[in-house]
């Protein structure tokens, strides 16, 4: 694997990470009263802007497509987070111990994304964009399909690999948006 990908993944996980924090910093992890599925819906709505804005070209809101992407990774590790912690119905994590969940499971997120990009030979590369939301789109779909099942599948991966996979394919488009 080529090591600029390495430090490519870290510099997105770093802005990313900034972003999260200073967040905790503002509301605490107030995020803890939402369930997995709820999570997930955040997740749909940031994507689905996403696809309007790459299909309109139009933004009634001065934000663009870059922080979406960053709330999809955050939203993506905060689900990875409630899937191990179980939701709260009260923020009951500090600052600090909030950093640490986001920290472990990000290290595993990107611990699978080493393994594949090794797998698929920097694939990512020749990607579009706009294959990423696709992506990240059809995730969210078979996640929701997941939730309906109590997080039951005969053969697939379940919610946490789902999660990770778009939390992978936003850092991919992080990347690809901050490097032109």
């Amino acid at each position: 694997m080529k090591e600029n990908t390495i430090e490519q993944f870290d510099a997105a996980i770093k802005i990313c990470r900034e972003i999260y924090v200073k967040k905790l910093k503002d509301y605490g992890a107030s995020w803890r009263i939402m369930r997995p599925s709820s999570i997930t819906d955040q997740i749909f709505i940031k994507a689905t802007r996403i696809r309007t804005l790459e299909t309109t070209g139009n933004a009634m809101v001065d934000e663009g497509i870059l922080p979406e992407f960053i709330a999809i990774v955050n939203y993506g590790i905060i689900g990875l987070i409630q899937l191990n912690l179980g939701f709260s119905d009260k923020k009951d994590l500090t600052v600090e111990q909030a950093v640490k969940e986001y920290d472990k499971e990000m290290d595993k997120t990107r611990t699978l994304m080493i393994a594949k990009n090794h797998d698929y030979n920097e694939a990512w590369r020749l990607m579009r964009v706009t294959s990423y939301t696709d992506l990240i789109l059809t995730k969210l779909q078979r996640t929701k399909e997941i939730e309906k099942n109590d997080g039951h599948t005969e053969i697939s991966e379940g919610i946490d690999a789902n999660y990770m996979d778009m939390v992978n394919y936003a850092i991919f488009a992080i990347i690809k948006l901050t490097a032109e």
